[in-house]
């Protein structure tokens, strides 16, 4: 049955007020209008719902028993319009991102920190995976953004904007000293063992391409899963590392690892904020990425 939900308003409304008079006030409409939906409702269930008096109407036993499903109706569609201003207001939520181990511990977390401290009853969810697993998440409507780092296979529907630049390292222990102070030529990489991320990340996709352009293919020592473990490993001389360089930084001050240096630095890469241009953000994710790039006044997305 294709009743309209207007007349069922309108009837929800007389109801309560037990007069087409004050209900058309509370409606903002004309009483004839007040009149004319409620003889519609009846025509269309077959049946009055409302008995005239000198004080207004009331309600048959038809009209009482709709009433008690309607109010309830009616309820519920408020209640629903009460948690959407809610959720617009931040008061309730949930943001789904998609971030590395890198980009959640030297871009992302203090901003998830100060995001929690200012709006505590949003529901933040992390799914940690590479790049590509990542940008696949986004484009499957699984997360509502995620922080990702170059390269990145740009599709149509993503968006990036650079947030903060990264650059990739080989490092060593002190097995390695004598390689210390020298430059050194990709190719002698080759005769050196070498310990690298495994095959899924940006940064490994990184260092084979630049290395390939060079023409030096690595056939790595040890292929590893995180980049904390290719540290831990170049700490104990098991190779020469390959990763950013914010993970090794404190093992470097400390002198546990140095930086080889070679005769052509790599370039820099980028960790980006990455949003799918037609799916739509919640408001709490809008309110994070407001956070996130609130300092990028004037960069442009890639």
């Amino acid at each position: 049955m294709d009743i309209s939900l207007e007349y069922y308003r309108v009837f929800y409304h007389v109801t309560r007020l037990g007069s087409i008079t004050m209900a058309a006030g509370a409606l903002c409409i004309s009483q004839p209008a007040v009149s004319q939906a409620v003889k519609q409702l009846e025509e269309a269930l077959g049946c009055r719902l409302f008995v005239r008096t000198s004080k207004g109407v009331v309600p048959t036993r038809e009209g009482e028993l709709l009433y008690s499903y309607v109010e309830r109706g009616i309820g519920l569609f408020a209640e629903g319009e009460r948690a959407l201003r809610r959720m617009q207001d931040l008061e309730v939520g949930e943001i789904r991102i998609g971030a590395s181990d890198m980009t959640l511990q030297f871009y992302l977390l203090p901003y998830l920190e100060a995001f929690h401290e200012r709006y505590p009853n949003i529901k933040v969810i992390v799914s940690n995976a590479p790049t590509p697993e990542t940008v696949a998440s986004l484009c499957g409507g699984r997360i509502d953004f995620g922080v990702v780092t170059t390269p990145v296979k740009l599709l149509d529907q993503v968006d990036l904007v650079p947030v903060r630049q990264i650059r990739n390292v080989f490092v060593a222990g002190e097995k390695f000293s004598f390689l210390k102070g020298r430059r050194l030529g990709y190719g002698e990489l080759k005769r050196l063992p070498c310990i690298v991320l495994e095959g899924n990340t940006s940064t490994r996709a990184f260092t084979d391409a630049f290395l390939a352009d060079r023409g030096v293919e690595l056939a790595p020592e040890f292929e590893l899963a995180t980049s904390d473990m290719v540290v831990q490993f170049a700490v104990r001389n098991m190779g020469i590392g390959c990763v950013v360089e914010d993970f090794a930084r404190e093992k470097l001050h400390g002198g546990r690892l140095f930086c080889l240096e070679f005769e052509e630095e790599m370039p820099q890469r980028q960790m980006c904020v990455a949003t799918h241009k037609k799916s739509p953000v919640s408001p709490s994710g809008r309110r994070l990425l407001e956070m996130l790039t609130a300092d990028l006044t004037g960069k442009k997305k890639i």
